[in-house]
């Protein structure tokens, strides 16, 4: 039966041809919506189960069709992830909305209330909503399968520095903790000279190279290595290896410069002090205050080496010092007049500098030197170099001592505990990291006695160089177990360093006997001293200590 329009222009309703239900004269189908749907399914071909891909290593769910992406429970990127899995059958129709259903966190299963759109006849649009179920199966990305396999990476940074001592590295390790440069390395391996840090990307060991040569003078090469290839594809796998030089050349160092280099930066003295190692060698002349800056670039290409180290440092004691009057920065110039402190090696021969054993010399140090301070300096009166370049010097232009930097022997050997600390690393990622070892080998590894010598030193240097603590991030000791602990280092997590040495664990008067041991050059000793301590010491501020709290867990290696 039809109705008819009547003659106001109402519309006309039909009976639908399986219920009978009073239907729309437009609906060209003859059918109410209900037995549409009983005759049309729009989801047909449309999956209503699916599979997921997670890793449990780091936490991220598979993005069809190579891409991992971190994502949270029931956000619009897990939403996206789930929709890609019916991404072409979704093509045939029209999305309408997403949204998920609340199940139990440990079912590994993703529910979906999916609602879609579909024309079916000529001006007949069929709405449709079904549950799509996913099934979370967990497994490992490429990333996490090579950190599972040991020693398989895809690129390394070989750090190195022909140097004898392990100060620098010791200070690169703070900077790399405190800029975070370690968050992407998987492993670190201690070798004779140096440190080499390995990755699963190549961008990454590429971005360590770029922090490295932005704090110190380095000199990089490069090579590759074929794993394996694809021919049919034209694809091939390849480790990657960076080799990193740096500079053999430290703070405090004796540095005699050709000739000719002399004179092409400013005409300078060849025998100069590297007063600061950043990115650029700072070298200054300790009888005028000339300073040069000598790029790495300009280093390599016509290299020089340390005429002698903080290892040959003498002490000496100041009798009288009187300034020129000639200032640059932070330096003063100075004529002073020293002589040896007791027990730093032979007296003065009296070879121009008078029978008393007095040396008349001038000092940069005129800022910070008093009558009966002790100061170190090197003694070319009775050192042999085999340099050729300062072979060529003119004998009457070479002083008897170059001064230095000014020591406190009196404070110490009072074996005072530090009130502040550094973090470290552990040593190895496979390793067990409770013990807390240090990247170079302090508590047990390659050259352990001169690393924990090279250590304290490195710590003096903290104190006594404002500039140089600026630098890194210094730890206020919580009580007094941290003050005791190796020399104020512990390891990353809030974990105390074991203080192994020599496979027993050092008590703390062992740790503060071990930072007071002596030396080859005399600077640490361990006897009592009935002196006054000096005033002048430099203290640590507590305005200059960060909170050790325990969520500060990072995760690398140590440097200087």
């Amino acid at each position: 039966m039809e109705y008819e329009p009547d003659a106001a222009g109402q519309e006309s309703y039909i009976l639908c041809a399986d219920c009978g239900t009073v239907i729309s004269s437009a609906n060209g189908s003859g059918l109410c919506v209900g037995c549409l749907r009983n005759s049309v399914d729009i989801t047909d071909g449309i999956p209503k189960e699916s599979v997921v891909n997670f890793c449990k290593g780091c936490e991220r769910f598979l993005s069809p069709p190579n891409t991992w992406v971190a994502c949270q429970p029931e956000s619009r990127e897990l939403l996206a992830i789930c929709l890609k899995k019916i991404a072409k059958p979704l093509l045939k129709v029209r999305l309408i909305d997403a949204q998920f259903i609340w199940t139990e966190p440990h079912s590994r299963r993703i529910k979906l209330k999916i609602t879609i759109q579909k024309e079916v006849l000529a001006n007949t649009v069929l709405q449709q909503t079904f549950v799509l179920t996913l099934v979370v199966q967990t497994g490992q990305c490429p990333a996490c399968t090579r950190l599972a396999a040991k020693n398989t990476w895809k690129a390394s940074v070989q750090v190195r520095q022909k140097v004898t001592h392990k100060r620098t590295f010791l200070f690169l390790e703070q900077l790399i903790l405190k800029h975070n440069a370690h968050k992407d390395c998987t492993n670190i391996n201690e070798k004779r000279d140096g440190l080499d840090f390995f990755y699963t990307e190549r961008n990454n060991a590429i971005k360590m190279v770029e922090f490295l040569a932005s704090v110190v003078p380095v000199r990089v090469k490069g090579s590759e290595q074929l794993i394996s290839q694809d021919t049919h594809n034209g694809t091939a796998n390849y480790k990657f290896t960076y080799s990193v030089e740096i500079v053999p050349i430290c703070k405090d160092d004796l540095v005699c410069i050709p000739k000719n280099l002399a004179r092409q930066w400013g005409n300078i003295s060849q025998l100069t002090i590297c007063s600061r190692v950043g990115n650029t060698l700072h070298l200054l002349d300790p009888l005028t205050l000339q300073q040069t800056d000598v790029t790495a670039p300009v280093y390599w290409r016509q290299p020089f080496e340390s005429l002698a180290q903080t290892s040959d440092l003498v002490e000496f004691v100041v009798l009288d010092i009187e300034p020129t009057g000639v200032q640059r920065g932070r330096w003063v110039l100075a004529d002073a007049q020293i002589t040896r402190a007791s027990g730093s090696g032979q007296a003065a021969d009296a070879d121009g500098m008078g029978d008393d054993g007095i040396y008349h010399v001038r000092t940069h140090l005129g800022a910070i030197l008093q009558p009966g301070d002790t100061v170190l300096g090197y003694d070319l009166t009775h050192t042999n170099f085999n340099n050729d370049a300062f072979e060529g010097i003119d004998p009457h232009r070479i002083p008897h001592v170059i001064l230095v930097k000014k020591t406190y022997p009196n404070r110490r050997k009072k074996n005072r505990p530090r009130n502040w600390k550094l973090k470290s690393i552990a040593k190895e990622a496979e390793e067990d990291t409770t013990v807390g070892r240090g990247a170079l080998g302090r508590r047990g590894g390659v050259d352990q006695k001169n690393v924990e010598r090279d250590y304290e030193l490195f710590l003096r240097d903290l104190e006594e160089d404002k500039e140089m603590r600026a630098a890194v991030n210094l730890y206020r000791a919580d009580d007094a177990q941290d003050m005791e602990d190796d020399d104020g280092d512990v390891a990353m997590g809030g974990q105390k360093g074991s203080g192994m040495r020599g496979g027993k664990r050092r008590g703390g008067a062992a740790a503060q006997a071990a930072a007071a041991m002596e030396v080859e050059d005399g600077n640490i000793a361990d006897e009592d001293d009935d002196g006054t301590e000096e005033e002048d010491f430099p203290e640590i501020e507590l305005d200059e200590l960060l909170e050790n709290f325990d969520d500060m867990a990072i995760e690398g290696e140590e440097l200087n």
